[in-house]
């Protein structure tokens, strides 16, 4: 029988596989347009999109399927600190500063991106989105192989 907190991970995995989906498609899409010094409207679009669905994909992550995992596996990572370096040692991301920077453009994306220069986003939106999208992988293989019954 599943528990709650099992239900509970399994859709907030569910929730970030709908995510990485789109996620996915954008940075494609922006990868092919590459970073240069001009944008059109259309490209300008297209980053928006991404940098939406980078933010989205790593709130589920960070705040959703980290939370209930580190739950579920009965582990104190109350602060994000906390869930980061225990995501390192546990394997699931390369360092923790990948996902402190992570969060870290989120916040820049979310709260000044209307203040920043567009250049300033859209190099490190294209270099993290590749380590969300691993790191998504890996939490994703790890979090499936452990709760088939």
């Amino acid at each position: 029988m599943n528990s709650p907190v099992k239900e509970l991970l399994i859709d907030n995995l569910e929730l970030l596989q709908k995510s990485v989906v789109y996620l996915d498609y954008s940075f494609n899409h922006c990868k092919s347009i590459g970073i240069k010094t001009k944008y059109t409207m259309s490209e300008l679009n297209e980053f928006e999109a991404l940098s939406g669905r980078f933010s989205r994909s790593s709130d589920i992550l960070t705040q959703k399927v980290l939370k209930s995992l580190f739950i579920y596996i009965q582990e104190d990572a109350v602060f994000f600190i906390d869930r980061c370096n225990l995501a390192e040692k546990m394997g699931l991301v390369k360092s923790a500063e990948d996902l402190f920077n992570i969060r870290q453009l989120r916040n820049k994306i979310s709260h000044e991106y209307s203040n920043a220069e567009i250049s300033d986003i859209l190099s490190p939106l294209l270099e993290y989105s590749v380590i969300l999208l691993a790191t998504i992988h890996n939490i994703n293989e790890y979090t499936i192989s452990l709760t088939s019954d």
